[in-house]
């Protein structure tokens, strides 16, 4: 994956709630390009192994067992600034701190139900996006 893709998924609960046409709408609107998308519902094993590096805490059951709760997009996104612009985009993990407009401030229940991952850096978006899309299934 280049540098300019990351890695998204809109969670059960924003799936749940029938935001997704909502949020992907403001990702293309971002200037973001999908470049792989899918629906897809993580067993708590394949949660479990994608959140790995968690596995020390605390909350990583619980992270577990809601993951594998419902329905989840997975999707790659393009664009110059990937990883940056889309943190920017879906605000603070914890929705009330994050910034007006965006994706967590509208869309995110809770600190733990909040509608969307996004990768942190560019070696997290490629293993992210390795993890659900082999590179048959991704466009360009």
């Amino acid at each position: 994956m280049a540098a300019n893709r990351t890695f998204t998924m809109i969670k059960p609960d924003a799936f749940e709630a029938g935001n997704t046409g909502a949020i992907l709408k403001m990702i293309e609107e971002a200037g973001f390009k999908i470049v792989a998308m899918k629906a897809t519902q993580l067993t708590p094993a394949i949660a479990g192994k994608f959140y790995e590096v968690h596995k020390e805490r605390p909350f990583y059951a619980d992270l577990c067992t809601y993951m594998s709760s419902g329905p989840i997009i997975a999707a790659i996104l393009e664009k110059d600034n990937a990883v940056e612009d889309y943190r920017n985009l879906i605000g603070a993990t914890n929705p009330a701190n994050a910034a007006e407009g965006t994706i967590r401030k509208i869309f995110a229940k809770s600190i733990e139900a909040n509608a969307v991952h996004g990768s942190d850096s560019d070696e997290n978006a490629e293993i992210e996006g390795s993890f659900f899309f082999s590179q048959f299934e991704r466009i360009g």
